[in-house]
């Protein structure tokens, strides 16, 4: 069920209406809720909903046997979970991958495996639903988080705003806002709406056409394109990607705050990042500290060593590519990142052995910093788009191919779209919050009209048919 249709309009009615009649309730709302996101993830293929089932049952499990005083084989246990968890994801997602890459390794070297190869149906959203509940068991396993009532983590895994691309809630940012029913009274109703609307802006407007109308185009067949296509093309899927995973976020924290509850932020205009580190801790926020909090620190991280940071830096990126997608140009993509970051690192530290300062900071140096990034992360996307790494490097060898060839598809519009995609995460918050609070003190009727005006040129403006959100893969 997608957002940006009116049928998940009328679910999201129906939820939001029931939701609060039932509150007062809490027991039963809990039970409402994980209902709700049950018929949420069956509308795509009821089949795959014992997945949310197993995941409950399994990881409750665990973190109940985890939880009792004096028990032992406390690791074991963890083990069994974690390998559970792992074993779903890379049934569902891997095994293809693997299998045929192991095949062509074989081939190689002249053997003739019979590996069978099952065509198996990914589950939209599986990498999202196994890093919340290893999430779970790891930080009781380490005793950050008591285990919650059976119920409780049932919702935690069923809600249904996060359930199929993000944000990463963490049990420990949502399980203790399950303690007592919340108070629709203070429903901050005018970030959600803004949160929302700017979302369905961003797919609908923005992401969506330029998918449409270039960006699938050239990277579907860069032969057919010209040179000045597909360097905008680079350019489009780098805002396009921008546009429809942090709509989603977006999307997600604004329903979630209309049903009471608060999600963690999951982008911080990350295309104005003054390094990779820095375009890390603004991209995808809560899959970067899942990362960082869950491999990159249990691997060493900065503890052993220069040589083991870099090392666990390349490890903790290459497994992030992997997340991403089966596919060896997420592994490369996730390498260069990678490599990005270790170069950061060497560059720093030889500064900080021949004794010189930072940097001086000025106006010139930050926008040069930003375009270094920027262009480094567009050139990383194209391995990330691409479906094979042959088709990765032809389409940038044709950057310099065909510059004399007509360009119908790079439009004003197309451009225009690209540069408010990145000029927008310029736009101070100051205006922003102005609008909100202005929103907030309307009487609820002039809200109503405003959000009406909106829903309408919205769908104006907006494509004929909705598209499917890019993470939903992953």
């Amino acid at each position: 069920m997608l957002f940006p249709t009116i049928t998940f309009a009328i679910f999201f009615l129906l939820v939001f209406t029931l939701n609060w009649l039932v509150m007062p309730r809490f027991r039963l709302w809990k039970w409402f809720t994980i209902l709700v996101g049950y018929v949420f993830y069956a509308w795509w293929d009821w089949r795959f909903v014992g997945l949310l089932v197993v995941a409950t049952l399994v990881n409750q499990a665990a973190a109940q046997l985890m939880g009792r005083p004096g028990v032992g084989g406390r690791k074991a246990i963890l083990t069994v979970a974690v390998a559970a968890d792992l074993g779903l994801l890379g049934w569902f997602k891997y095994y293809g991958f693997f299998v045929s890459s192991l095949t062509n390794v074989l081939r190689g070297v002249g053997l003739q495996p019979s590996i069978p190869l099952f065509n198996i149906v990914l589950p939209v959203g599986i990498s999202f639903l196994t890093f919340r509940v290893l999430s779970y068991v790891i930080d009781v396993y380490r005793g950050e988080l008591e285990p919650a009532p059976a119920l409780d983590f049932a919702v935690y895994v069923a809600f249904f705003p996060y359930l199929l691309a993000g944000p990463i809630a963490r049990a420990a940012e949502f399980l203790p806002q399950l303690g007592q029913p919340r108070d629709a009274r203070r429903l901050d109703s005018a970030r959600a709406f803004t949160l929302i609307f700017g979302g369905l802006f961003k797919k609908m407007i923005i992401a969506d056409y330029l998918a449409t109308h270039l960006v699938n185009g050239v990277f579907a067949d860069p032969g057919m394109h010209s040179s000045w296509e597909t360097l905008v093309a680079i350019y489009g899927y780098t805002v396009q990607i921008y546009c429809d995973f942090s709509a989603y976020s977006d999307i997600a924290i604004g329903l979630a705050l209309l049903l009471g509850f608060r999600l963690p932020d999951n982008f911080n205009a990350p295309y104005a990042a003054l390094s990779l580190r820095d375009f890390w801790r603004r991209w995808h926020m809560t899959l970067s500290r899942w990362l960082r909090d869950y491999l990159y620190i249990p691997l060493g991280g900065n503890r052993l060593g220069r040589r083991r940071t870099y090392v666990n830096l390349m490890a903790t990126m290459l497994l992030g590519g992997l997340w991403h997608g089966a596919g060896w140009t997420f592994v490369f993509w996730g390498g260069m990142h990678g490599a990005g970051l270790t170069g950061e690192r060497v560059r720093a530290a030889r500064r900080a052995a021949l004794g010189l300062p930072p940097p001086r900071d000025t106006a010139g140096r930050r926008v040069l910093q930003r375009l270094a990034v920027f262009h480094f992360v567009a050139l990383a996307w194209v391995f990330f788009r691409a479906d094979s790494l042959r088709d990765a490097f032809g389409l940038l060898g044709h950057l310099f191919t065909a510059w004399g060839a007509p360009s119908p598809g790079v439009t004003w519009t197309v451009v225009g779209l690209i540069a408010l995609g990145v000029g927008v995460q310029y736009v101070p918050q100051r205006p922003l919050l102005a609008f909100q609070a202005g929103f907030s003190r309307l009487a609820p009727a002039l809200q109503g009209v405003g959000i009406a005006f909106g829903l309408f040129v919205l769908n104006v403006l907006g494509p004929a048919g909705p598209a499917s959100f890019l993470y939903f893969k992953f």
